[in-house]
């Protein structure tokens, strides 16, 4: 039975591939149905109305229908909002982009997610370099919660004994959240875990996170970093590796 036509679905393309002399296949994510693979067939003609809006970071409504894995766009339109951010913040946008191709199964609908990269490329359009580190990590907060990747930040894993708030802790792939050793590098007191779980709880919002990062940003991101390469399969992602590639330049 045929996928029944979707129709104004806000979404924003990850990734784009050439498919054939004229089409593309896109990486999508929406709303509504999470990440899902596209053709926009004659995309790449002169005349085509999708070639000029079918770009990374930008806020699109589209439709499209088909019964196989890779459906049929019929229609996107640009919702303007912001324009493309440059420089340290497109790099990051990219960054959150290779996040969710990894991260994301197909068909996995994520509509808190969705908004909070909404409100992370808005971000990172602004190009607010006070608010970029926050908003990443927020962002990798979220995801890793959504996708059950992350464990609770209010208790040992191990133990389930609740933190102490004096007490540093620190954030391990393969054992989860522990007491510190004296021989790890970086860590947060357990004030800190609980005041990040207490922002990702519930109805918290998006700027709830960022604010709950303040006071952890130096810790937390080599912490969370090797949390998603060890999720993601990887040493260095490949953004982050054109990211170091351009720095030593």
């Amino acid at each position: 039975m045929a996928l029944k036509r979707i129709a104004d679905e806000p979404a924003y393309v990850l990734h784009r591939y050439d498919w054939s002399e004229s089409s593309l296949i896109l990486d999508v994510f929406t709303r509504r149905h999470g990440r899902v693979a596209l053709v926009a067939r004659g995309a790449k003609k002169p005349s085509s109305s999708f070639r000029p809006v079918l770009l990374p970071l930008q806020l699109l409504q589209v439709a499209f229908g088909g019964d196989t894995e890779i459906r049929n766009l019929k229609s996107a339109e640009w919702q303007g909002g912001h324009v493309m951010p440059t420089g340290d913040a497109l790099l990051s946008g990219y960054y959150l982009n290779e996040l969710l191709m990894r991260l994301l199964a197909r068909d996995d609908p994520h509509p808190t997610l969705f908004d909070a990269y909404a409100a992370t490329v808005q971000l990172l359009a602004s190009q607010n370099v006070d608010t970029l580190e926050l908003a990443l990590r927020a962002f990798e907060l979220r995801l890793l919660r959504d996708i059950g990747l992350l464990p609770t930040l209010d208790a040992q894993t191990a133990t389930l004994q609740p933190l102490q708030a004096d007490t540093p802790y620190v954030l391990v792939a393969e054992a989860g959240l522990r007491e510190a050793h004296d021989d790890d590098r970086v860590s947060l007191s357990g004030f800190q875990w609980r005041g990040l779980q207490q922002a990702l709880a519930g109805e918290s919002s998006f700027a709830d996170t960022m604010r709950a990062c303040v006071n952890s940003l130096p810790a937390l991101k080599p912490q969370l970093r090797a949390l998603l390469h060890y999720h993601c399969g990887v040493k260095v992602l490949k953004t982050r590796q054109l990211m170091m590639d351009l720095q030593s330049l």
